[in-house]
């Protein structure tokens, strides 16, 4: 079986930090091991990868204003993105989880992988220092890097307002049609968008889809979560 340092091409000095990333709250608490768990560890990661991929972008596109180096930055920590990037090194082969976690698919579960490859990012930079931690997320992320920045917003506003709230709380957005007007054959439904308990957007539209969407872009012009 390939090691996961072998898959990440990369050798710890302190096999404790890659033991610690690995190590899934469940497990810790099932053993009574407090602390020994590998949120800490993804806390720091997330501030590592957000430092990274604003300096890829910023030297990759020095055309991007803020709100799109924002824009491409959120589309890559998303949690689906993590999620992603984590499967290309296996990582759900090496997270260790209590059994109760284990047996309800825990090693499979988005949220575990995204954090785990967090939690393994961070315990590379306290390991070998922010070059190490630069060049494993560059070389992770690879072709998907360009691919992000390729896409355009327009073709789904509403993934792309989940990406970048998502990349400030795991709660996501909901839309509910608050008005309905016109003929059956002609019907304009009135959509808004709420998120963390506040209105961020409406939007109209001859459907449902398409008046959500009309939201979705409405709020990503208003970044109306930035007030927040």
């Amino acid at each position: 079986m390939i090691t996961l340092e072998q898959s990440i091409d990369y050798k710890f000095v302190n096999s404790l930090l890659l033991a610690e990333a690995m190590t899934h709250p469940s497990l810790s608490y099932e053993t009574q091991c407090p602390h020994f768990d590998n949120q800490r560890l993804e806390f720091l990661g997330d501030a590592v990868l957000q430092l990274t991929l604003t300096a890829m972008i910023y030297k990759a596109h020095p055309g991007y204003d803020e709100g799109q180096m924002t824009k491409l930055r959120s589309r890559l920590v998303s949690k689906e993105a993590l999620f992603s990037f984590a499967k290309k090194i296996h990582l759900q082969k090496h997270i260790l989880m209590g059994k109760g976690e284990t047996a309800n698919g825990g090693q499979t579960r988005a949220s575990t992988l995204a954090d785990g490859l967090e939690a393994l990012i961070g315990a590379i930079f306290l390991d070998g220092g922010f070059q190490p931690a630069f060049y494993f997320i560059k070389n992770l992320i690879g072709d998907e890097f360009t691919q992000a920045a390729e896409s355009r917003e327009e073709k789904n506003p509403k993934g792309l307002l989940q990406e970048i709230l998502q990349a400030i709380t795991p709660e996501s957005p909901t839309y509910e049609v608050i008005d309905e007007s016109g003929p059956d054959h002609a019907k304009v439904f009135h959509s808004r968008i709420m998120w963390s308990g506040a209105i961020l957007a409406e939007g109209s539209g001859n459907s449902k889809k398409i008046a959500e969407a009309n939201a979705a872009k409405n709020a990503l012009s208003l970044k109306s979560w930035e007030n927040q």
